[in-house]
C-alpha cells in the first residue's frame, strides 16, 4: 500500500490508495433500506445484544423483576442500611436487661351506686366514652403517681431515686424508638406536664415512674389492665396494685370532699334562703292587713261569675232587640204595600187579620156575582159594598196594632240591653280593681311561695348531702389484684426480632427505591428510547483495566463484541451510498465518546470498510493517544495550510484505517471546523473512504459538535451509563435537532455488567461472554 498523494500547491489532497492496501469492497450491502422518520432518522427499532429488549420496549410494562434489578443494583446500600438497622435491634434485644410486668385489673362503674335514693350532688359527665377517657387520664396522672411513692415511700429508691438513661448512644436510640412503638401498640396515654410545685428529684421520679406505667382499656367492657413494668418483679406487682388502690382512694376522697363542699354551700345558702322566706311571707302579711285580702279570692270568684252572668244576659238581650228592630223595620217599610204585609210573619200570624181577610173575600165575589144581575145602586149592590168598606177598615186597624206592637216590643228590647250593658261595665270596674289588688297579692304570695320551696329544697338537699358524705361507697373496684410476675416481659426476642427484621427491610427497600426514584441519570436503554426518542445502537461495557481500550489490544471478547454490535446496527441504519460520515459526540466530557469512536473504527475496518478516523476534538484531544501516533501534524494544519494530507494521515497496524489527529490546538477551533475549507476537506476525503468517523467535543461543553453536526452523514450520540442526566441529554438532543443534525441513534457506554450483571440481566446475560471468551480461545488455538 502506498501512502496518499497530495498536490504540492497546497489545495485539498488527491488521496490515492494501491490495490496493495486491499480493495474498497465497502463490506455487505445492507439487507434492508429501513425507513426514516418525520425527521430524517433512521427507524427507532434496532436490534440490541441481550435477550428480550424489544419485548420491554413494545409493552412498556413494569414487572416485578424491574424492582429486584433495582434492589440489586443498589445491593451494598441496601444491606448495609438493613445489617445497621436489624443488627442495632438485635443487640438492644439481646443485651438489654429483663422487665417484668405486673398486671391488676379493676372494674369502673359508669354511675355511682347509692345506697339511698338521692339525687347526684354533683355534676358528671354524662358521657360515657369521655367518662371512661377521662378515668384512664386519671390513673396515668402525676397525682396518682404521687399518692404512690408517697404510700409505699419509695422516693429513694434506686430506681426512681436515680432513673437510668441510655440516651445518647445509638442502642439508646434505638431503644427509646422501640419503646415508642410499643407505647402506640399498647396505647399508652401521655402525662400531663410536671406540677410547678414539684422538685427536680421528684419530677424525675415521677417520670421514671409513669414511663413504666400502662393503662389498657378491655374492649367491649368496663374492666382496664393496669400494669407496671420493671426490673425487679416484686415491685412491679407491688405497685401496679398501689396504683389501684390509690385510684380508689383518690376517688373515695373527691366524692367526700365533694360532698363536704358542697354540704358547707347548702348550708350557706339555707341561712340566706331563710332570711328571704321570712321578708316575703312579712310582705304578704302586711299587705292582707292594709287591703282587707282575707277573703280576697272568694270575691274575686263572685265578681267573675257576677260579670260572666251580665256578659251573657246583654249579649241575648243584644241578639233580641236586633231581631225585634229587624221586624219592626221590615213591616212599616211594607205598610202601605197590601202585597209586602201579606208576606210578613206577624201579618201571617194574626188570627184576626187572617179572618177579615177570608170575609173580605167572600164579600168581593159576592158583589162581583150580584153586579152581573144589578146596578151599583141596588140595595143589595150597596149592602155588599159597605159590608166589603167595613171589612177592609177592620184589617186596616188590626195591621195598625201589629206594627205598634213590634215597635213597642223593639223599644222595650234596647232599653233592657241599655240598662244591663251599664251595669256590665260597673262590673267590669269593680272585677279590674279587683285584679289590681290581686296582681300585687299574687305576686307576693308566689314570692313567699317560691322562697319556701327553695328552702325546703336546700333544708332536704342538706340533709341528702350529709348522709351521702358519711357513705364509703365507689364505682370502682379491683378484679383482678397483681400477682408476682413469673417470667421477664421483655425484651419479647421475637416480637422485636420481627420488628427489626420488617423495619430493615423497610428502610432499606426505601432508600433503595427512593434512591433510584431521585437518580435521573440514564442507566439502560430503556430509558435512552423513553427519554432521547432515539434508536438505541447498543451498550459497550466498562472496562475496569487500561486507559484507553482498543479493539485489539487485549480487551475482553465481550468488549469487542458490543462494538460489532454497534457497528451492525450503525451499517443497517445507513441508507447511503458511497463515503459516509459519523460524528460521534455527548452531553458532557468523560462519557467515553472517544474510546466509542476509536472502536467504531477499529470494527468499522474489520469489516473490509476503508475507515478514517479524525479528531475532530481541538480543544482536548485524545486519539493520538489512543492510536499511539503524534498529535502533529494533524486536522489543524492541514485546515490551515501548513501541512500536507499526507503528512497528517497515519495508517494504523488495523487493516483499512487510517487516523488524522488532531493536530496543533488552535485558539478558535469552533471557527476552524465551521469553517468552508474544512467542509470542503471532507467532501473531499469522501470518495477515497467508505466511513469517515469524526470524534468531536461534547455539545453542552462547547459548540463545536453542533457547527460540525450537519456536515456528517450520521451523528452518534454517546451516554454514559450513571453519568448522564437524562435533562442534560434531552438538551443535548434538542441542540442537535435544532442545527438539522441527522441523528444515527444513541450508544450505552459504560455499563456496569461485572458488579451489576443482575441490572442489565434483561439486555444481557453473563452467558454471552463466557460464549464470547471460549470463541476467542478456539480462534487462538
Amino acid at each position: 500500500m502506498t501512502e496518499p498523494n497530495t498536490p504540492d500547491d497546497g489545495s485539498l489532497p488527491e488521496i490515492d490508495f494501491s490495490p496493495s492496501s486491499g480493495s474498497r469492497r465497502g463490506g455487505a450491502e445492507p439487507i434492508d433500506r429501513l425507513s426514516s422518520d418525520p425527521r430524517g432518522n433512521p427507524a427507532t427499532r434496532y436490534p440490541v445484544q441481550g435477550a428480550g429488549y424489544g419485548d420491554e420496549t413494545a409493552q412498556g410494562e413494569t414487572h416485578l423483576v424491574d424492582y429486584l434489578r433495582i434492589v440489586y443494583k443498589r445491593r451494598q446500600l441496601t444491606a448495609a442500611a438493613f445489617i445497621l438497622i436489624f443488627g442495632s435491634v438485635a443487640v438492644y434485644t439481646f443485651t438489654a436487661k429483663p422487665e417484668y410486668l405486673a398486671r391488676v385489673q379493676i372494674l369502673i362503674e359508669n354511675e355511682n351506686p347509692n345506697v339511698v335514693k338521692f339525687d347526684q350532688i354533683y355534676e358528671q359527665d354524662k358521657g360515657a366514652d369521655e367518662y371512661y377517657q377521662t378515668q384512664y387520664r386519671i390513673l396515668r396522672s402525676r397525682l396518682i403517681a404521687r399518692r404512690v411513692l408517697d404510700s409505699q415511700k419509695l422516693w429513694k429508691h434506686p430506681a426512681f431515686a436515680n432513673p437510668k438513661t441510655i440516651s445518647g448512644t445509638v442502642i439508646g436510640a434505638i431503644a427509646g424508638a422501640v419503646d415508642r412503638v410499643g407505647d402506640m401498640l399498647g396505647a399508652k396515654a401521655a402525662s400531663e406536664p410536671p406540677d410547678s410545685r414539684e422538685t427536680r428529684s421528684q419530677t424525675a421520679a415521677i417520670d421514671g415512674f409513669l414511663r413504666h406505667l400502662i393503662v389498657s382499656p378491655v374492649r367491649n367492657s368496663r374492666l382496664v389492665d393496669v400494669s407496671y413494668e420493671s426490673s425487679d418483679p416484686k415491685l412491679s406487682a407491688q405497685l401496679a396494685n398501689a396504683v389501684a388502690e390509690q385510684y380508689i382512694a383518690q376517688s373515695l376522697e373527691f366524692k367526700f370532699n365533694t360532698s363536704k363542699s358542697a354540704t358547707a354551700w347548702l348550708e350557706e345558702q339555707m341561712t340566706s334562703q331563710r332570711k328571704e322566706v321570712e321578708s316575703s311571707e312579712n310582705a304578704l302579711q302586711q299587705y292582707r292587713e292594709q287591703n282587707d285580702a282575707v277573703s280576697l279570692e272568694e270575691r274575686q270568684n263572685i265578681v267573675v261569675q257576677k260579670l260572666a252572668d251580665l256578659n251573657a244576659a246583654v249579649t241575648k238581650l243584644k241578639t233580641e232587640r236586633i231581631q225585634k228592630e229587624a221586624a219592626y223595620l221590615q213591616i212599616k217599610a211594607a205598610q202601605n204595600d197590601r202585597t209586602a204585609l201579606d208576606t210578613i210573619p206577624a201579618i201571617l200570624a194574626s188570627g184576626f187579620i187572617q179572618q177579615q181577610k177570608s170575609e173580605l173575600a167572600n164579600l168581593q165575589r159576592q158583589r162581583a156575582e150580584l153586579s152581573n144581575k144589578f146596578g151599583p145602586k141596588h140595595p143589595d149592590m150597596v149592602k155588599v159594598e159597605l159590608a166589603t168598606q167595613s171589612a177592609e177598615v177592620k184589617i186596616q186597624a188590626e195591621t195598625e196594632k201589629v206594627i205598634q206592637s213590634l215597635r213597642n216590643d223593639f223599644e222595650q228590647a234596647r232599653a233592657q240591653e241599655r240598662s244591663l250593658s251599664i251595669a256590665l261595665e260597673e262590673q267590669k270596674r269593680e272585677a279590674q280593681d279587683l285584679n289590681r289588688k290581686g296582681i300585687e297579692y299574687g305576686v307576693l304570695s308566689r314570692d313567699a311561695a317560691s322562697n319556701r320551696q327553695i328552702f325546703d329544697s336546700l333544708m332536704q338537699r342538706t340533709k341528702e348531702t350529709g348522709i351521702s358524705g358519711e357513705l364509703r361507697t365507689t364505682n370502682i373496684r379491683v378484679v383482678d389484684a397483681a400477682e408476682l410476675p413469673r417470667a421477664p416481659s421483655s425484651p419479647d426476642v421475637p416480637y422485636n426480632l420481627t420488628l427489626g427484621l420488617f423495619a430493615a427491610l423497610i428502610v432499606s427497600l426505601g432508600l433503595a427505591f427512593f434512591l433510584e426514584y431521585m437518580d435521573n441519570r440514564i442507566k439502560n436503554p430503556q430509558e435512552v428510547i423513553q427519554y432521547l426518542d432515539l434508536p438505541f445502537l447498543g451498550m459497550v461495557p466498562a472496562i475496569f483495566e487500561g486507559e484507553n481500550p482498543l479493539i485489539g489490544r487485549g480487551v475482553s471478547p465481550g468488549f469487542a463484541e458490543a462494538f460489532r454490535s454497534v457497528r451492525t446496527n450503525l451499517l443497517f441504519a445507513s441508507a447511503e451510498e458511497g463515503g459516509r460520515s459519523v460524528l460521534v459526540t455527548s452531553t458532557s466530557p468523560g462519557e467515553g465518546k472517544t474510546v466509542v469512536a476509536a472502536n467504531l473504527a477499529v470494527a468499522l475496518a474489520q469489516s473490509d470498510q476503508r475507515v478514517l478516523l479524525i479528531d475532530g476534538d481541538l480543544r482536548r484531544p485524545r486519539v493520538h493517544s489512543m492510536m499511539q501516533i503524534a498529535q502533529e501534524p494533524g486536522l489543524s494544519n492541514v485546515l490551515v495550510g501548513r501541512c500536507k494530507v499526507s503528512e497528517a494521515v497515519h495508517k494504523t497496524e488495523t487493516p483499512g484505517l487510517w487516523v488524522l489527529a488532531a493536530g496543533v490546538c488552535p485558539p478558535n477551533p469552533a471557527e476552524l471546523l465551521g469553517s468552508a475549507r474544512f467542509k470542503e476537506f471532507l467532501v473531499a476525503l469522501k470518495p477515497h473512504f467508505d466511513w469517515i468517523v469524526i470524534d468531536t467535543p461534547p455539545v453542552m461543553a462547547v459548540t463545536d459538535s453542533s457547527v460540525v453536526s450537519h456536515l456528517a452523514s450520521h451523528v452518534l450520540f454517546v451516554v454514559g451509563c450513571e453519568m448522564t442526566s437524562r435533562y442534560a441529554a434531552q438538551r443535548a438532543v434538542e441542540q442537535l435537532s435544532r442545527v438539522r443534525a441527522k441523528m444515527v441513534g444513541v450508544v450505552l457506554n459504560r455499563v456496569d455488567l461485572a458488579h451489576n450483571a443482575y441490572y442489565y440481566s434483561h439486555y444481557y446475560k453473563r452467558e454471552y461472554g463466557k460464549y464470547y471468551a471460549d470463541g476467542a480461545s478456539t480462534a487462538q488455538n
